[in-house]
């Protein structure tokens, strides 16, 4: 099985679906079978390259409709507009957000889930965390109601994780918590008042397009480092996510201390998982960081909202997740 959704198997799709005249497209499966189905959605009812939609050159409102059976909670693109795929040809990780690519139905079932591998588990509890985390990250004010909605579901998940990670792989109720939190995660509703970041998930792209990392995987790395990168930032902010999140007493730390604390917490329960949390980890080429870094802000896109990086800074974070 691979791990990121191909731009190939996206036009074999289309070819197909033009062929038969199909009206609807069923994705059984996880992020990479629904994004899949969400190219070929669009795809289908477009005659121009469809790569353009992904490098931001073109927008439409035009796909079919499209239906999910979700069997890997992870991506929440069972209940979001977007869509993330590989073309090979770069190799590229790119994204598309168009509100036709949101899925008309989407059938949650957590008994579904209970084949899934540790690792594939563990890769989506990860992935549906770092969509929360790019959400929570935010320089606007006045949002206390969404910072506790966030605050609240990633405890949930890390709560109902451990759970199934201490014996309980086919806990129906722990699985449920974690299927709907997944699906909440990215469908909008945490992202109301907020400006996200999306650094870390830029910068887990080329992860994903050059060594063909599980996206869950990369984002365990890249998080912490940029965390860490970005402290000083808001430190009173990481300080919150410590405390809140992670159960940080602030009283016996000033809040760089707690900050840090929190951050060195979410990689033990990265680690306790089965997550990588450093290039070795996963055994990435460290001598291709300055590529990637390039790679990131090529696009002429914003890198990043909490802070926007540059060429150099995307450096450092890949830096620091290689020590």
């Amino acid at each position: 099985m691979l791990p990121n959704p191909r731009l190939s198997l996206v036009k074999e799709g289309i070819e197909i679906v033009k062929k038969e005249n199909l009206e609807l497209i069923l994705a059984v499966g996880g992020g990479s079978a629904i994004d899949s189905a969400k190219a070929i959605a669009v795809g289908a009812l477009d005659d121009g390259n469809l790569w353009d939609f992904f490098e931001k050159k073109r927008s439409t409102d035009k796909a079919l409709p499209v239906g999910t059976v979700l069997t890997i909670p992870a991506a929440g693109s069972e209940s979001s507009p977007n869509s993330v795929i590989t073309n090979e040809e770069g190799p590229w990780k790119r994204g598309m957000n168009f509100q036709c690519c949101r899925p008309v139905f989407s059938i949650l079932n957590p008994e579904l889930t209970y084949s899934l591998p540790p690792y594939q588990t563990a890769c989506g509890i990860t992935d549906m965390m770092a969509h929360i985390m790019e959400r929570y990250f935010t320089k606007e004010p006045h949002v206390e109601f969404t910072d506790e909605l966030c605050e609240g579901a990633l405890r949930t998940i890390i709560r109902n994780a451990r759970k199934i990670f201490s014996g309980g792989e086919n806990n129906y109720d722990a699985r449920a918590e974690i299927m709907w939190a997944g699906a909440v995660a990215h469908n909008g509703f945490l992202d109301v008042g907020r400006t996200g970041d999306w650094a870390s998930h830029a910068l887990d792209h080329e992860l994903s397009a050059l060594f063909d990392i599980a996206h869950g995987a990369g984002l365990a790395i890249i998080f912490p480092a940029w965390m860490r990168y970005t402290i000083k930032e808001d430190t009173a902010r990481f300080a919150r996510f410590a405390a809140k999140v992670w159960g940080v007493d602030g009283a016996f730390y000033d809040l760089e201390q707690a900050a840090r604390e929190g951050i060195l917490r979410m990689e033990n329960f990265f680690r306790s998982i089965g997550m990588p949390v450093r290039f070795a980890d996963a055994n990435l080429d460290t001598s291709r960081i300055p590529e990637m870094a390039k790679r990131v802000v090529m696009l002429g896109l914003q890198v990043g909202n909490f802070r926007v990086l540059n060429e150099k800074d995307a450096e450092a974070v890949y830096r620091l997740a290689a020590e």
